[in-house]
């Protein structure tokens, strides 16, 4: 295959990607098949992923990578990688690295089609000549607000430039000047010719190169002029023939301009693809701007792209957040022409889904309290079994030893027991998940009242799957960890970074919406076998959520986990 070289295998048992969506399912899908039907690019499906390396990838992207690498995988087509680099002071190496480690986690590959606009630059000034020789363009001596206050408005045309009836051969001249690197950086434009009093102000005459004295980091210091972003997309769609390039709304009105440039061009570049727009992604409880997210990371109010809390791909994997409910998210949100917003909780469901499949069942405590149990033998341990995964009975069970002292959850005992509330409570029974049914007798208190320890008695012959012990039923049923066997390790509980579901969409500043409690770090007690794991594995701790070992930070001696997601959606009862 051209496309998606990597997990070809789980891609075709994933309902997000690996079945063929039926005819026609989204809109997009209804344009190519009836290009394939009509003959058009003979059956050839050919698509493009374009990101600016100026930043880290976000969710919002992780749509658009699905998108165009799943149409190019479903019709059999190629799916381009290509970056933007015209803007030489935002672009970094460490941004391609990112984007490229990105697209990949979640699944796809571009093979040999990895492109940079930069690859063009030569072909590209040398399309611009041919405009100026054309009488399609010319150059303009015109500062930036001067050509910002001649632009007009929506409701008034433009006024032409004073310089816009330059001679060819005086264009060709100042053309040629600037790439020889004879002027200061604003001293001139090129702008093509089209007409200032269009109602569309992406008509107006709009600028295709400026001068920049900057150093590239593919080009080096070779230019000191680089092309604009639209004149740069539609000409590098035509050279890597591009069939339907897919691109989001807020491109629609740059569509006439991407068609007038390709026309213009017609003669000297090898086809003219379709621009196609489709609404972006709309999350709430995060921003997608990318100079939002730059300033979070530049500020200091994140611990960098990757920290857990950011909505970039690097910062949901280190999340916990797996490929395959990313590419679900896609599938479920799909494709439309009208703008949306989509709940978090939907992202949050994905991540679920896939996790309740996949993640083995471990133990963890996270706020202990000390239970000791009164009539268990001194010194004695025994062995209870637990499944790995209570679905799948192929995974098989793990050894959970219990003794004398263990450690509950402090929300799993109540000394005044609100009505319905079936945990621990003193008189009451509860059953230890995979041992014994419990019984509180006694509760020691500190100086400042706080309940510090618990003495229960057990019932040694309602052990669970032992022969008639399930017959006694009591209702709360909790977990817990031996004291002798539980192991300390750093665990994170993550959190939606905003608290408002719209932190962008108003006056008030983004950043007073930061959720002060988006992070919270604990030391808990886990299972000993969690000590012997990979950073990235991931596990369901029992009612508490979906966690990962951090990546970055974990290691066999000193294991950190990050809570992914809760086993529900408590966010609405959590702030309400």
């Amino acid at each position: 295959m051209q496309i998606m070289t990597l997990i070809e295998d789980n891609l075709k048992d994933n309902p997000a990607t690996g079945s063929h969506p039926p005819p026609g399912s989204n809109f997009i899908r209804a344009i190519i098949e009836e290009d394939n039907r009509a003959g058009k690019w003979n059956g050839r499906v050919e698509t493009r992923f374009p990101p600016e390396p100026n930043g880290y990838l976000h969710i919002g992207h992780a749509k658009s990578i699905c998108l165009n690498f799943g149409l190019a995988h479903d019709y059999n087509g190629i799916c381009h990688l290509r970056f933007d680099d015209t803007n030489p002071e935002k672009e970094e190496q460490e941004y391609v690295d990112s984007i490229r480690d990105s697209v990949r986690w979640l699944g796809y590959d571009w093979g040999s089609h990895q492109h940079y606009a930069s690859d063009y630059f030569d072909k590209l000034y040398e399309f611009a000549e041919y405009l100026i020789k054309q009488g399609k363009a010319y150059v303009d001596s015109l500062t930036a607000d001067e050509i910002r206050a001649l632009r007009g408005t929506l409701s008034e045309a433009g006024t032409n430039s004073p310089y816009r009836e330059r001679s060819m051969t005086e264009n060709l001249d100042l053309f040629r000047r600037m790439k020889a690197g004879e002027f200061p950086d604003g001293a001139h434009v090129l702008r093509v010719r089209i007409d200032m009093s269009s109602p569309n102000i992406n008509l107006r005459d709009p600028v295709i190169y400026r001068i920049r004295h900057s150093y590239h980091h593919r080009t080096a210091s070779k230019w000191c002029i680089y092309p604009m972003y639209d004149y740069t997309h539609c000409i590098s769609d035509a050279l890597e023939r591009i069939t339907h390039s897919l691109c989001t709304l807020e491109f629609e009105d740059h569509r006439p301009l991407y068609d007038w440039i390709l026309d213009e061009l017609a003669e000297v570049v090898p086809c003219h693809p379709q621009q196609i727009e489709f609404a972006r992604l709309n999350l709430t409880y995060s921003v997608m701007s990318k100079r939002k997210l730059i300033e979070l990371v530049e500020n200091g109010l994140v611990d960098g792209w990757d920290d857990p809390r950011m909505n970039t791909l690097a910062g949901v994997r280190r999340r916990g957040y797996t490929p395959e409910s990313i590419r679900l998210f896609a599938e479920r949100i799909g494709v439309s022409k009208a703008d949306s917003w989509i709940e978090m909780s939907v992202l949050e469901d994905c991540l679920r889904h896939d996790l309740n499949e996949r993640a083995t069942r471990r133990l963890a405590v996270l706020e202990p309290l000390k239970v000791v149990i009164d009539n268990y033998p001194e010194n004695h341990e025994e062995e209870c079994f637990a499944p790995n995964h209570p679905q799948k009975l192929e995974l098989g069970t793990r050894t959970v030893h219990l003794s004398k002292i263990i450690y509950i959850e402090r929300s799993d005992f109540m000394e005044a027991p609100s009505k319905g509330y079936f945990r621990l409570s003193p008189g009451m029974e509860v059953r230890l998940r995979y041992a014994y049914i419990v019984k509180c007798v006694n509760v020691v208190k500190n100086a400042d009242g706080e309940v510090v320890q618990i003495h229960c008695t057990y019932d040694p012959g309602s052990k669970s799957g032992t022969p008639g012990a399930d017959q006694r039923k009591v209702k709360g049923n909790i977990h817990w960890l031996s004291a002798k066997h539980a192991r300390q390790a750093e665990v994170r509980l993550y959190d939606r970074l905003f608290s408002h579901a719209h932190p962008d969409a108003g006056e008030q500043d983004y950043k007073t919406f930061l959720n002060p409690n988006s992070r919270k770090v604990i030391t808990a007690y886990v299972e000993p076998s969690l000590y012997q794991i990979q950073p990235e594995d991931r596990f369901q701790f029992e009612r508490h959520g979906y966690f990962i070992a951090d990546a970055r930070v974990t290691t066999p001696e000193k294991p950190v986990f990050n809570r992914a997601v809760t086993l529900r959606d408590s966010w609405i009862k959590a702030s309400g």
